[in-house]
């Protein structure tokens, strides 16, 4: 028996199923709200193979992954810049946790043999994940600038146009700096305004500065565990680019990729990309409290020399 009230100008109903009292109205449903019939129609094979339906859901989710990622991303970077931390952290260790379920989401591929993908590869023609906006866009938010990148979408006005806003925008770590030249760190001017279209170039002043922090984390106790969380960021990153690469090695060995890349070789050299590269070689220089934690001779109050 199925109850029926009104609400205003929505038809509320209401029935038992098992024991539980079941409402639902004519307004807002699950499937509306998540849009699932679009969803679920957005799986078109280019060939009759069974198998092109895991590879095909296997990216689409990926790109659902980049989003969100990307979108926790833009808010870490706004918190950043307010200098409001905490809200930095806690977007940071949500984009961790969507690293790792990525990193493992490569085993659902890896499902997929060298003679499942080669009954449809020819149909995937040049298409390639060379190709997707999202990836490239998180790159350039994490600072690896490479304009000629964007060329492969020149056919998408729109996207091209949110690449570019990306691309001329300081990167999560050019913020962070800033963040870190307000704190009273030495970082030289021409780290906090440049172009910040060009590479990003490491700095001994910006690795003192971090390895000041990492020699009295609990004076610099927020800057600290902040950067933790930005270095984690980057190790995940690294190990899904391997998983990637490790799970194109297992099912097309050292083809060149459909895109005209060199495939395995080509993911080889994007895994010696590093977004934040003072947080990687300060670790280098630390040593030991015991054996003058206190780096550089002087104590450091706020990133100042005291």
């Amino acid at each position: 028996m199925i109850r029926q009230t009104r609400d205003g100008g929505t038809d509320i109903f209401e029935t038992e199923i098992d024991g539980e009292t079941i409402q639902w109205d004519n307004g807002l449903t699950y499937a509306r709200h998540l849009q699932t019939a679009q969803l679920l129609s957005a799986q078109v094979p280019v060939s009759d193979k069974p198998d092109e339906m895991l590879f095909i859901i296997m990216h689409q989710t990926m790109e659902l992954w980049l989003k969100l990622v990307l979108h926790e991303g833009r808010l870490v970077y706004d918190a950043i810049k307010a200098d409001r931390l905490e809200i930095a952290a806690k977007g940071l260790d949500r984009i961790a946790t969507i690293q790792r379920h990525m990193i493992h989401s490569w085993e659902v591929l890896a499902t997929l043999t060298p003679h499942d993908f080669l009954t449809f590869r020819g149909f995937l023609r040049r298409a390639s994940g060379f190709q997707s906006q999202q990836y490239r866009e998180l790159e350039y938010l994490l600072g690896n600038k490479r304009g000629d990148m964007m060329i492969v979408h020149k056919d998408d006005a729109e996207g091209t146009a949110r690449l570019r806003a990306v691309f001329e925008a300081p990167s999560l770590y050019d913020e962070l700096l800033r963040l870190l030249a307000r704190r009273g760190f030495d970082i030289p001017a021409d780290h906090l305004e440049r172009d910040w279209t060009k590479p990003y170039e490491a700095s001994e002043a910006v690795e003192k500065a971090w390895l000041a922090i990492y020699t009295d984390p609990d004076r610099h106790w927020d800057l600290y565990t902040l950067a933790e969380k930005i270095t984690a960021l980057e190790y995940y990153f690294q190990e899904w680019r391997f998983k990637h690469m490790k799970t194109v090695a297992r099912v097309i060995g050292h083809k060149p990729g459909t895109g005209g890349s060199s495939g395995v070789n080509y993911l080889v050299k994007a895994l010696s990309l590093s977004f934040f590269p003072e947080l990687w070689s300060m670790r280098t220089e630390m040593v030991a409290p015991r054996q003058g934690g206190d780096y550089g001779g002087g104590d450091y109050a706020g990133g100042t020399r005291a």
